[in-house]
This record gives structure tokens, C-alpha cells and sequence, in this order.
């Protein structure tokens, strides 16, 4: 029986000052490092993508970003949902769009994963994280971070 997951998500990249990037090992998929990312839910963000991504930072990492530190970069990128996690969503999507946003943090800020996602995190300068990380849109994320030197929530 096909899903109900939306086809729409949002990639968040988490870093500090010093362009460290936090990622995220998948349980259900041991040696694939990630940033947060997680599907729209209309039930609980009612359409709004800025609260998709806040609320998947609090669910995975335990940090509760504020509004105005979460960063909307005004992109997306589209692509095709890996066969397996398919039957997640309506019969006949193959494809989704992804939303990139950013928060920076402390390099002290503490992280609670949920273990039922993740099963460890590790900060990685940005060149290494974007060399670990599996999913090419991720990957493009981290590389373009140095661009963003001036993001005014990064102190």
C-alpha cells in the first residue's frame, strides 16, 4: 500500500563560526552521513517549510533553533527518491525537491540525537564533511557554505 509522504523536504546544514559542519549517521543505513533533513508534514507545519525545518532540527539534534538563526537560501534542489524509501509516498512519485537552509551554532552546543534516525554525530571541517556525506545535494550545500561568510546569525 503506497504512503502519504509528501515529496517535498528540507535539507538543513548545521555549522559554527568556523565552518565545521555537524552530520548525522543513519541507523537504517550505517556509513551514511548526513545533515538534518526531513519531509514537510501538514499536520504539523501547516505547509510552512521554515517550521519543517526547525522542527527536524529539534527531532534529530535536540537543538531548538530560534526563527531568525535559521537561514532559507532560496534554493532547491530536485531528485529522484532511492527505490527502496518510494513506497513512503503516493503511488507513482519518483521524485522530490528538497529546501536548503542553514543554522549556525556554538561548536560547544550540545546534540541529543533520536536514535530510532541516527546512531552517531561527528563536526567535520567543511571540506571533510562534504567528502563523507552521501547525497550529492548535501554535498553541494557544504561547498557552497564558505559563500555565506557573512550570514548574519553566525557570530
Amino acid at each position: 500500500m503506497p504512503g502519504a509522504k509528501k515529496p517535498v523536504s528540507v535539507l538543513v546544514l548545521i555549522h559554527t563560526p568556523r565552518q565545521e559542519i555537524l552530520l548525522l549517521e543513519r541507523a537504517t543505513r550505517p556509513g551514511f552521513w548526513q545533515s538534518v533533513t526531513g519531509s514537510i508534514e501538514a499536520e504539523l507545519d501547516q505547509g510552512d517549510l521554515r517550521l519543517t525545518a526547525r522542527r527536524e532540527v529539534r527531532e534529530e539534534t535536540g537543538i531548538a533553533a530560534r526563527p531568525e538563526t535559521l537561514i532559507d537560501w532560496r534554493l532547491s534542489n530536485r531528485f529522484e527518491i532511492f527505490r527502496e524509501w518510494r513506497s513512503r509516498y503516493p503511488e507513482g512519485v519518483s521524485h522530490n525537491v528538497e529546501h536548503v537552509y542553514s543554522l549556525c551554532v556554538p561548536r560547544e552546543t550540545e546534540v541529543t540525537l533520536a536514535p530510532d534516525e541516527h546512531l552517531a554525530h561527528l563536526w567535520l571541517p567543511w571540506r571533510a564533511a562534504a567528502d563523507k556525506v552521501f547525497s550529492w545535494s548535501n554535498r553541494d550545500a557544504i561547498l557552497m557554505l564558505p559563500l555565506l561568510q557573512d550570514e548574519p546569525s553566525c557570530a
